[in-house]
């Protein structure tokens, strides 16, 4: 049985390759780690796909960032040039995962995580994929307000006061946390992620009910 790290990732050079789940749901969470400090330097992308009976399928994917790109963050998130080698480059990864996150609602934790994408598409000479983005602080803020100024929205925190079970750091966790935050959300404020997360146009619309 092959030994995984304290990310629950395997060794470098071992894990598996496989395509992004198919289908389609009621939305997608995408989280992205980066090697160093610009944005733009992707190394790993997850997912946690949410279906209608409010299952979660999580996926994740290593991503090359560059050859010229030092792994600074490596203490923070345990990925190292080690284990991105053979990984597809950032375009080969957007074109792997576009038709997936093309066709419905996309979580982000804070906007990072759309910067970081946009940053990428600009040093590939792509232009950012038309996604809708929501963001799950927003949600979480309107969910729990007594959080502000008491632990904050952060991943950090809403894993404890939320009693969320995930890695945090770990790309695909990250987004699996993302996705948990908005589906306790859902029944704290007694509302449908339609009704939390309305297309731009009709959020000023939105009273939510608290419980």
């Amino acid at each position: 049985m092959t030994a995984l790290d304290h990310f629950g990732r395997p060794p470098p050079g071992e894990a598996p390759a496989r395509p992004p789940p198919p289908g389609d749901y009621r939305f997608v969470a995408l989280d992205v780690e980066t090697a160093c400090g610009p944005v733009s330097s992707i190394c790993q992308v997850g997912l946690a796909c949410v279906r209608h009976d409010g299952g979660i399928e999580s996926w994740s994917t290593f991503v090359d960032p560059g050859a010229e790109v030092g792994f600074s963050n490596t203490w923070l998130h345990g990925i190292g040039r080690a284990h991105v080698e053979g990984a597809p480059l950032f375009p080969q990864a957007l074109d792997l995962l576009a038709p997936l996150l093309g066709r419905q609602p996309l979580i982000q934790h804070s906007g990072f995580d759309r910067r970081a994408v946009a940053a990428a598409c600009e040093l590939a000479g792509r232009e950012p994929p038309d996604w809708r983005w929501h963001d799950s602080v927003r949600i979480a803020r309107a969910a729990w307000p007594e959080f502000k100024g008491n632990g904050g929205h952060g991943l950090g925190h809403l894993k404890r006061a939320l009693a969320l079970d995930f890695h945090h750091h770990d790309a695909e966790e990250d987004a699996r946390a993302a996705a948990m935050v908005v589906l306790k959300a859902e029944m704290r404020l007694g509302l449908s992620f339609a009704e939390i997360a309305p297309p731009p146009a009709l959020r000023r619309r939105v009273v939510a009910r608290p419980r």
